[in-house]
């Protein structure tokens, strides 16, 4: 799967989560941002 295509799936998941467990919040847009810039810094290996 590229890249592309697997942002919006995990927005998706981030997203009910956050509206099912609020507190979920902080962790998930950290983990989100971690991801997409470690998808930033090295594009060959994910």
């Amino acid at each position: 799967m590229e890249i592309i295509a697997v942002q919006p799936i995990v927005a998706l998941i981030a997203g009910v989560l956050i509206l099912v467990i609020p507190r979920l919040l902080n962790i998930i847009v950290a983990l989100y941002l971690i991801f997409i810039g470690l998808t930033g810094l090295f594009p060959d290996i994910l």
